[in-house]
């Protein structure tokens, strides 16, 4: 495709969009980003040997460094051998949320680093940023402009209008979705809280600066750029104001110029919601998203080795397919935030996620809740150091540590990227007085680790150096097999209800998600993990997990 095709295919999507004369004016500061624009050499596609890490930028302490060389310092000299891509959750200074009230898009938040810092990140691994493109924080210098009324951001934010339709808007948090604002007394849209305040994509002047921020970050190194909440971005009168096809437009309209100037660059899109709503981001498979979140699997398998059934998982999983050549799942069971209760809607009963809430509780975690249409309260999701949350009532660290390990050889094995939090991988439990004194649910898993402190206990923490070293065997084992290469066919195979069981390529993966021995059948094979030859039965022991090749 040439720059002149490019032009043409963004002008359809605009045409979708906007009336003129919008779509004019957008099109001609577009062509003009275009020509200024330099093509990036291609990076290599993805492949079995990705394996993300999700991470802050200051998730890792130092004394004698910035946080960011302290994490530098920590990938080096821990994981190296198996992390490739390392999501570093906003970068960038804010005021609120952990980073997601984002003050500037384009400056690195001094108390972490400068770009200097980030460039010499990119020389070994490959970086995936955050972009937090639905709404801003109320302290940003374009947000403090649209209320000043200074030309250009006259419009750059949604103001609340009287004959505007929000009675059908889907909402994730209990907080008022207008705030007021400065001395003017405006009254602004904030999906998520006060301080998150939703930029106006339909405004020229915003959609020319958003995606000017989405183009600088591929020149700025990111080979995943990670669409935070993006389903919330367009807004229409009368609407849920989730998932509008005009939001889809803008994505396509952005895959394209990550597709041209930045070949096999990732767009990757988060939207914590109910499963078909999640994966229409992959559009036709080819014009959205290169990677969607896999929001189901973190609570379907807590679900499975909670009652050490796999049943709803594996009936899932059967539904799970590849998408084409450029689409696959990014996946993951703990991530900086929750676990997210509404991608099981449809999957698993109120009951169900009931008996999952009462037991987050009794180990330490807490729950969030969002608001209905009709009134009414639901859980959001659970707030909860994943290994903890794993627990059954008197298990053992020991079995604590092999389930936490087995769930991490489900998502290993099942098709897509694996992506794996800091705090999982490091065998980290819950932070209960962070969550506690800051009133933040989410900070139960967001701890910050010194580095000596961390590399010592690595060695000396039973509970660390287990679930670190196991994580690390299986990350291997994975990253030398191309049955898992994220665009390849899964298999789901008839097992007891107890066992998860899929076939990838000419692997074989069961994972026993119950506390008894499981027994497979099974002949010619070589056990990955064990070297071992099978043949006849092969006995799985408590939450025990195998890749037979």
């Amino acid at each position: 495709m040439n720059r002149l095709d490019l032009t043409k295919q963004i002008d359809n999507h605009l045409t979708s969009l906007f009336d003129e004369p919008k779509r004019s004016d957008i099109a001609d500061r577009l062509a003009k980003l275009i020509d200024t624009q330099q093509v990036i050499p291609p990076i290599e596609p993805l492949n079995e040997k990705n394996i993300y890490l999700i991470t802050y930028g200051d998730s890792i302490q130092s004394a004698n460094q910035k946080p960011l060389q302290a994490l530098r310092t920590m990938l080096d000299e821990t994981v190296s051998d198996i992390i490739t891509d390392v999501h570093l959750l906003p970068m960038f200074p804010y005021t609120s949320d952990d980073g997601f009230s984002v003050t500037d898009y384009l400056q690195i938040n001094p108390e972490l680093g400068d770009w200097s810092d980030i460039d010499n990140l990119a020389t070994n691994y490959r970086l995936m940023y955050d972009f937090v493109a639905n709404h801003m924080s109320e302290s940003s210098d374009w947000f403090q402009q649209f209320l000043q009324g200074k030309p250009g951001f006259k419009e750059a934010f949604v103001e609340k209008e009287s004959d505007f339709d929000a009675s059908n808007v889907v909402r994730p948090r209990t907080s008022p979705l207008f705030h007021t604002y400065g001395i003017s007394e405006k009254q602004v849209w904030s999906t998520f809280s006060k301080d998150q305040v939703d930029v106006n994509i339909q405004d020229p002047e915003m959609f020319i600066r958003l995606t000017e921020t989405l183009l600088t970050y591929i020149t700025r190194g990111a080979t995943s750029i990670r669409l935070d909440a993006i389903g919330f971005l367009w807004k229409e009168s009368g609407t849920t104001c989730i998932h509008l096809p005009q939001t889809h437009a803008v994505i396509q309209i952005w895959r394209l110029l990550t597709d041209y100037f930045a070949p096999n660059t990732q767009i990757i899109t988060e939207t914590n919601v109910p499963h078909q709503e999640n994966i229409s981001y992959f559009g036709n498979g080819n014009n959205e998203a290169h990677q969607v979140y896999q929001f189901p699997l973190p609570p379907l398998t807590l679900h499975a080795f909670t009652t050490h059934d796999a049943t709803h998982l594996t009936n899932w999983a059967k539904t799970i397919t590849p998408i084409s050549k450029t689409a696959t799942y990014f996946n993951f069971l703990a991530s900086h935030d929750g676990i997210g209760m509404r991608p099981t809607e449809g999957i698993l009963t109120d009951t169900d996620r009931e008996k999952l809430a009462e037991k987050v509780v009794q180990n330490g975690g807490q729950i969030s809740y969002k608001n209905n249409p009709d009134g009414s309260k639901s859980i959001y999701e659970l707030n909860i150091n994943y290994s903890d949350a794993l627990r059954n009532a008197g298990e053992s660290d020991d079995l604590a540590v092999q389930k936490m390990l087995a769930a991490h050889h489900i998502l290993f094995s099942v098709i897509g990227v694996p992506a794996v939090y800091y705090h999982s991988l490091f065998g980290s439990r819950n932070d209960k007085e962070a969550a506690e004194t800051s009133g933040i649910p989410r900070r139960i898993n967001r701890e910050k680790l010194n580095l000596a402190t961390l590399q010592r206990e690595l060695e000396s923490n039973p509970y660390r150096q287990a679930i670190f070293t196991g994580l690390k065997k299986l990350a291997e084992i994975r990253k030398s097999e191309v049955a898992f290469n994220p665009y390849q066919q899964q298999e789901v195979i008839s097992s007891a209800t107890n066992v998860f069981a899929l076939k990838r390529g000419d692997v074989y993966c069961y994972t026993n998600v119950s506390n008894k021995a499981v027994t497979i059948e099974t002949t010619g094979v070589k056990n990955l993990l064990t070297g071992e030859l099978v043949n006849g039965s092969y006995e799985l022991p408590a939450y025990g997990y195998a890749w037979l090749k």
